[in-house]
């Protein structure tokens, strides 16, 4: 099963200091609160460890992510595969007058039951 999901929401910052954060996979993975660990392996690619609580799912999942699409300072595509799902993630920043909005979109391709429904319900808390 497959759901997309998309959030937008305004900050009160200049788009140059969200693209900091956006675009360093050290804080994007941090953010995630189902991210147990990550390693970083260069400025594109990283490996989350995530603990997702849903039923058939007893250890960590390994998610090899990818920054796929980079326009630097206003859109990241990433991808990331697993065994249990796979998902691609847009974050794409518009200046406004007061600040940046932050449109976040999210397709989840759940392998195992309860996966992408875990991602819809919660993906308002992560962001």
């Amino acid at each position: 099963m497959t759901v997309r999901v998309e959030r937008s929401f305004e900050l009160p910052v200049g788009r140059e200091r969200v693209w900091e954060f956006i675009v360093d996979p050290a804080r994007r993975a941090g953010a995630v609160s189902v991210v147990s660990s990550f390693t970083v392996h260069d400025d594109r690619t990283a490996t989350w460890q995530l603990d997702l609580p849903v039923p058939l799912v007893d250890s960590t999942v390994t998610v090899e992510t990818r920054d796929e699409t980079v326009r630097e300072p206003e859109y990241v595509k990433f991808s990331g595969r697993s065994k249990v799902m796979n998902v691609v993630g847009e974050h794409e920043l518009v200046e406004t007058e007061g600040g940046t909005r932050v449109v976040n979109t999210f397709v989840v391709d759940g392998n195992l039951p309860g996966v992408e429904r875990f991602f819809q319900r919660n993906l308002d808390e992560e962001l």
